[in-house]
């Protein structure tokens, strides 16, 4: 398929990592998946991709109270970085995405917005080759409020020195297509795995 985007002349793009550029949701599913196990708690297909963008901390947090545990959060984060860590020989970039990397590099800034943490986003670019395309990374821990708040958005616009409005933004989840239009932002979805094989 190809992604399509909206009408306009774009100086920077802006894009989510896990999902948008590495095609990561199934491998990070997969080690949240064995990590919360250890403690007996599930994390369906749907919910994981419903809470798409969320920060690492609000998702032990909801998850605690949903099923009465009382997991550690620094200690969950770091078991399922592990665990993704390990499947990270087999990632792939999302195909329709990485060609509007390649099309737009060199030609407008590139900043990276995610509620993943910068070791994870890091890591997962280094193994696509793809970190040196990216002027600025903005990560959990870099911003207060978590999307659908526009605040990591309009941190990266500040950094590449690009107005909100003249900002294209790639994201895979609603919450993240929310922030970027809660910035004045632009924003292409990315479909889901599933999605994509089907179109």
């Amino acid at each position: 398929m190809v992604l399509t985007l909206p009408p306009g002349d774009f100086r920077a793009y802006l894009f989510d990592c896990d999902g948008t550029i590495v095609d990561s949701m199934p491998l990070h599913h997969r080690a949240w998946c064995a990590v919360l196990g250890e403690w007996g708690c599930e994390f369906p297909e749907e919910l994981f991709y419903a809470w798409g963008g969320r920060p690492v901390a609000d998702i032990v947090a909801d998850l605690n109270e949903r099923h009465g545990l009382a997991m550690p959060v620094e200690l969950v984060l770091r078991r399922q970085e592990e665990h993704y860590r390990r499947g990270l020989p087999g990632i792939a970039a999302v195909p329709e995405v990485l060609a509007h990397i390649e099309d737009a590099h060199g030609r407008v800034p590139f900043a990276v917005v995610s509620g993943s943490t910068r070791a994870s986003v890091t890591t997962s670019l280094l193994a696509l080759g793809l970190l040196d395309r990216f002027e600025t990374l903005v990560c959990a821990g870099d911003y207060t409020h978590p999307k659908p708040d526009p605040e990591g958005y309009l941190i990266a616009a500040r950094r590449l020195g690009v107005a909100p409005t003249d900002c294209l933004v790639f994201e895979d989840t609603d919450l993240g297509v929310q922030a970027a239009t809660a910035a004045g932002m632009a924003a292409v979805l990315v479909p889901r795995p599933e999605q994509r094989a089907h179109v």
